[in-house]
């Protein structure tokens, strides 16, 4: 059936009105297999207009690409609200996406950083540099967020954690992360180098970055540790510590200080 005028228009129109949400199969060369993620494109979006920022919205331990949009649906219209792409991974269930020094099957680190990036920017109407990516999540994904920006600072130019296991070493029989690692007993410097506290020398002062944890939260201290960490050093940041548990009545809050923070980011001239 041919399409009438009226309902091409319409369904532009529709287009304008609501954000939108595909999913990108993304294959990764480095692991030999095709991984789904969430891509959430802003009402009035058109793929040959205005180039938008990007966040990358990382999701925890056990959890998966479309994560965030199943917990928190409120993403969709925070897409629109901050005129933003909203990109959620697949990070596998506990590959805290770094590149497993172990498992060849597992690194992430190369593919959301090399890959993941690249077929953003190939596939959608994206500001194509740092000034224009940021990079969150929570838990393991508060982890991957800050790993893979202090790692990569040419990428991004901003990230947060909400809630992160921003020191893993003392959760070494939790999570599965020895299957990444290797056990913290027979292969400790995987895990002194691959902790997010262990990367503060990575950085600069030009990264922006914003976390913030639950005062009832298993990862309440090592947050607080980063945080006097980097008052330490002298690096800024900003750090919040809320009243709350590690679970999506905290992140569904938190995710809005983070949007509000990284518009400021993305606003900056």
């Amino acid at each position: 059936m041919k399409k009438t005028l009226l309902s091409v228009l319409f369904s532009f129109c529709v287009q304008l009105l609501v954000a939108q949400i595909d999913t990108l199969m993304v294959y990764s060369q480095v692991m030999g297999k095709s991984i789904p993620n969430l891509v959430i494109t802003p009402q009035g979006y058109q793929a040959e207009g205005t180039k938008l920022p990007v966040l990358y919205l990382l999701h925890g331990a056990g959890g998966y690409f479309s994560n965030w949009m199943f917990r928190v649906p409120e993403i969709e219209q925070y897409a629109s609200d901050y005129n933003i792409i909203i990109v959620c991974p697949d990070g596998n269930k506990t590959s805290w996406y770094l590149d497993s020094p172990i498992d060849p099957k597992s690194q992430y680190e190369t593919f959301i950083c090399e890959e993941l990036v690249r077929a953003v920017d190939d596939n959608y109407a994206t500001i194509a540099n740092k000034k224009g990516r940021a990079i969150t999540g929570l838990s393991m994904g508060g982890h991957g967020a800050f790993y893979l920006a202090f790692r990569h600072q040419e990428l991004w130019g901003a990230a947060g954690s909400m809630s992160g296991g921003v020191d893993i070493r003392p959760f070494a029989s939790s999570w599965n992360i020895d299957e990444i690692l290797g056990s913290y007993a027979e292969h400790k410097s995987n895990w002194d180098e691959n902790t997010v506290m262990n990367l503060t020398h990575l950085l600069n002062g030009d990264l922006k970055l914003i976390f913030d944890c639950g005062s009832g939260d298993f990862f309440a201290e090592v947050n607080q540790a980063l945080h006097e960490k980097l008052v330490s050093a002298e690096i800024p940041h900003e750090y919040s510590v809320r009243p709350g548990a590690h679970n999506w009545d905290y992140w569904s809050t938190s995710i809005q200080y983070h949007l509000l923070f990284f518009k400021h980011f993305f606003e900056e001239k």
